[in-house]
């Protein structure tokens, strides 16, 4: 009898172990289909790319959704310098520590839209004389 109940306790606790496959915090957020919906202005020039939104400034991924954003927002521009209107869903990560720029950065996975800036909003600085 003691045999048994041992054969049945192995088992049982035998059984009970589940095997866990860990994974990173990367591949998790890769196979992730809910990405972080940010509104902010958006302005891209020769290699760096910025997403301001209301709290906080995004280092943009320089890649074809970025330049695909950049080709949207390019009829609202007056200037290269014009920040545009945008919604977008991305994925943040921080910075890498060997990289300089903002403390995150955002992988532009889809855009939501784009919109023609107040023309009200008197915010640019401007260096050089007049």
């Amino acid at each position: 009898m003691k045999k048994l109940v041992t054969v049945l306790l192995v088992f049982g606790l035998l059984s009970a172990c589940k095997n866990d496959t860990k994974t990173t915090d990367s591949q998790q957020q890769t196979t992730n289909s809910e990405y972080t919906l940010l509104k902010g202005e958006f302005v891209y020039l020769a290699d760096a790319a910025v997403l301001q939104t209301e709290i906080e400034v995004y280092g943009v991924v320089i890649n074809h959704k970025m330049h695909e954003l950049d080709d949207m927002v390019r009829k609202y521009k007056k200037e290269d310098t014009d920040m545009v209107p945008v919604e977008i869903k991305g994925l943040i990560t921080p910075k890498p520590e060997n990289e300089e720029g903002w403390p995150f950065r955002v992988e532009i996975k889809e855009i939501i839209g784009v919109s023609k800036p107040d023309p009200n909003k008197n915010d640019v600085v401007k260096l050089g004389s007049e």
